[in-house]
């Protein structure tokens, strides 16, 4: 965390209440329980002999001082003071919100180059209508409410990534169809922008309602049938580009309410678990030293991962 030293062992600095509830002991005692966050990570905190007055919310930036404790092995973060951030205060929001190191507008305008190449009409007509209706909410979007590119700009640097991959397999496997594994790798989360709730931080939330009780797989293939309406594409490709999003998760278990059925809906479903793996085991072991293990990963089969320092643990992919 950014945090400076000041006296008496503490600590402070600005931060994002990512979570916080206002919660009572087993004896009846009220305190404030939240997990705060800055660019570095995010940490449990506890505020006890607290006075409950919902002036604290979640997504909300605060001020803290305190110790930083131990809990079941973890970090923890034992709040004395805590107040929200005025106009005087002197804080750098890139310091407290994890971002995509290339900006999303960029990341944008690098995946829509590849569609105008496209040679297929109807996937070049269909990709670009449904990027272009959600262009200003997709270069600011995360990926995800806390896993795999949970950043600003999060969302296209994911799909940048994936696109990447495609199409060096492409390179490998002439089989494949370059422009349909493409363009369902543009278009395979392009929903989220309409599944999560983004604060004020540009970071995820929570989850709409509708986004909960829909998801984006399912939306997402909405978007492409009422594109293709609207241009009146009335193909296969339609359907081809429908059931590569909605199995893209791969697994009944992961959310897809179909398994991958034909070749570039594989590798679709393969290319998008890799880049969040690769995320995801990149983002634990640069929390530990090299020679150190990680906790269980919740995300990755509650498994510890080793650090075994020979490689760079800064997630930064070369576009």
């Amino acid at each position: 965390m950014n945090f400076k030293t000041v006296s008496n062992g503490m600590c402070e600095g600005f931060v994002i209440l990512k979570r916080c509830e206002e919660k009572k002991t087993k004896t009846g005692s009220d305190y404030l329980d939240a997990v705060i966050a800055d660019n570095t990570g995010e940490m449990s905190a506890k505020k006890w002999d607290y006075s409950p007055s919902g002036l604290f919310k979640q997504d909300m930036i605060v001020k803290v001082r305190g110790t930083v404790e131990q809990y079941n092995g973890k970090d923890q973060f034992r709040i004395a003071q805590i107040r929200p951030v005025s106009d005087s205060d002197d804080y750098n929001i890139a310091d407290l919100v994890p971002a995509s190191d290339i900006g999303g507008e960029q990341l944008f305008g690098m995946i829509m180059s590849r569609v105008s190449g496209f040679k297929n009409p109807e996937l070049k007509a269909i990709v670009t209508k449904i990027m272009e209706d959600n262009h200003k909410a997709l270069v600011t979007h995360p990926a995800a409410l806390r896993m795999h590119h949970a950043m600003v700009g999060g969302l296209m640097y994911h799909t940048m990534s994936i696109l990447c991959m495609a199409e060096e397999i492409c390179k490998i496997y002439p089989n494949i169809n370059r422009e349909l594994l493409l363009s369902g790798v543009i278009l395979h989360d392009v929903a989220k922008t309409w599944e999560l709730e983004v604060g004020g931080t540009g970071l995820a939330s929570g989850y709409s309602t509708a986004g909960e009780l829909v998801g984006h797989l399912v939306k997402g293939a909405m978007y492409i049938e009422d594109t293709a309406k609207t241009l009146g594409i009335n193909s296969e490709i339609v359907t081809l580009l429908e059931h590569m999003v909605l199995s893209h998760h791969g697994i009944p278990d992961y959310g897809s309410p179909i398994r991958p059925m034909f070749l570039e809906a594989v590798v679709l479903s393969a290319l998008d678990n890799l880049d969040a793996t690769i995320y995801e085991v990149n983002n634990a072991t640069s929390k530990v030293e090299p020679g150190a293990f990680t906790d269980r990963q919740w995300a990755l089969d509650n498994r510890k991962l080793y650090n075994h320092g020979l490689s760079n643990t800064q997630h930064k992919v070369n576009f």
